[in-house]
């Protein structure tokens, strides 16, 4: 597909772009709170919450919007927006006005960019390939975010002991600055929206939002899907959020080796996007989804064994096996929800479910802070990994157990 289709290729340049400068973010943020403003364990959990708290807020009438409006054009000012912001950090910085505040609002502005850019660009995938190639470009953009994410990883530690955390941000507006080109660049043009706002009369927006509220929650398999996503990333956000301090203050590692073990761990995520086809065709799309989801994170835990030397394979293994089911998983359930909703309503319950996918990560990343705080890195550590297997429980209990494959007729189409 990258080779034969060049708007696919546009978009897949530009979706890998963002991941790699959210992955630096990831690094950078909480390094520039640590490193240069002396910020604390719940402060830094604080910081990661931030980014992703704009799912809680504006999650379910982004859906909406990006049903309503051109979502190429969506996916363009998003970038736009998430570059200026990160362009703001090192600014402040030269200028002597950098603060705890400043980074805070740089978080939950560009996760309020990413929320748009996520469901837009989630919708508007099946709009420019066809339906037989679906499952191969899902694979395809979920492989090369988690590959982007890894570099990202790595990389931001490297650019945080060379150029320091707050300088490093240049990398992140550039990196936005290419998807943007990426994105602009792509010759499909949707069809207008099918009503203009004013035929949609007072109390649309609340109407709307809950068709795909309504569609997630009588549905077996969105609902059982949602509620997964929402319990994962209770414990998944909580994690990542400690991850840095974690491996710093607890491990006693340098910003560089956080980089570059994490990027090792997480190379899982390529292995998962490289395997997930192989084993749907083997053994079924409901099927590989429990093995991914409930299988393979069962070595989640060894994450929180791990030490200095030899102690560090701990953390690659259970690192990467996070990683394997996560991108493995996203997969299937992606190319699941495109082909199983109608276009019509596509943005609204991609929102609907991310809104409670992702507005967990913001909870889990305080209840991470205070935990940390309370009962030590370590111990805080091993409740959130042993959490991960166990939260898959909820696909294991639902109909998807029953089955070998995920069905394929359309929701919300009579």
């Amino acid at each position: 597909m990258l080779r034969r289709h060049r708007d696919f290729r546009m978009l897949w340049c530009g979706e890998s772009a963002g991941k790699f400068g959210a992955s630096v973010t990831s690094v950078l943020l909480p390094l520039a709170a640590v490193s240069v403003l002396d910020a604390g364990t719940f402060e830094v959990s604080l910081l990661n919450a931030a980014t992703w708290l704009p799912w809680l807020v504006i999650g379910l009438p982004a859906g909406v919007w990006v049903d309503r409006l051109r979502r190429r054009t969506v996916m363009l000012v998003s970038d736009a927006v998430s570059g200026a912001l990160f362009l703001s950090v090192p600014v402040a910085a030269w200028l002597g006005a950098l603060g705890f505040g400043q980074l805070l609002v740089v978080a939950l502005l560009a996760g309020s960019a990413a929320v748009f850019f996520q469901t837009a660009y989630t919708a508007y995938l099946p709009t420019i390939v066809s339906a037989a190639d679906q499952a191969e470009g899902n694979a395809k953009l979920h492989g090369s975010a988690s590959a982007a994410q890894i570099v990202g990883f790595g990389s931001g530690g490297l650019i945080a002991q060379s150029a320091g955390a707050v300088n490093g941000m240049l990398t992140n507006a550039a990196t936005f600055l290419v998807s943007l080109v990426c994105v602009a660049r792509i010759r499909h043009r949707e069809p207008p929206p099918p009503a203009v706002a004013a035929e949609r009369g007072r109390g649309a927006l609340l109407r709307e939002v809950r068709e795909g509220v309504d569609l997630v929650v009588h549905d077996p398999y969105l609902r059982s899907l949602t509620l997964f996503g929402a319990t994962s990333n209770l414990v998944l956000g909580g994690c990542n959020s400690l991850l840095v301090v974690f491996l710093v203050r607890e491990v006693g590692l340098s910003s560089g080796t956080v980089g570059a073990l994490a990027a090792v761990g997480g190379a899982g995520g390529v292995l998962g996007a490289l395997l997930v086809r192989r084993c749907v065709a083997r053994f079924g799309t409901a099927r590989s989804l429990l093995l991914f989801e409930l299988g393979v994170p069962a070595l989640a835990p060894l994450t929180a064994l791990t030490t200095r030397g030899a102690g560090l394979v701990f953390f690659v293994v259970g690192y990467a096996a996070v990683s394997l089911g996560v991108v493995a998983g996203n997969v299937i359930k992606a190319g699941f929800i495109q082909g199983y909703c109608a276009s019509g309503v596509l943005g609204r319950v991609t929102a609907c479910s991310a809104f409670l996918n992702y507005g967990t990560l913001p909870l889990g990343a305080l209840a991470a802070g205070g935990l940390g705080t309370w009962l030590g890195l370590r111990t805080t550590m091993w409740l959130l990994t042993v959490g991960m297997p166990l939260a898959a429980l909820i696909l294991y209990c639902s109909p998807i157990r029953a089955r070998r494959d995920l069905p394929v007729r359309a929701a919300g189409t009579n």
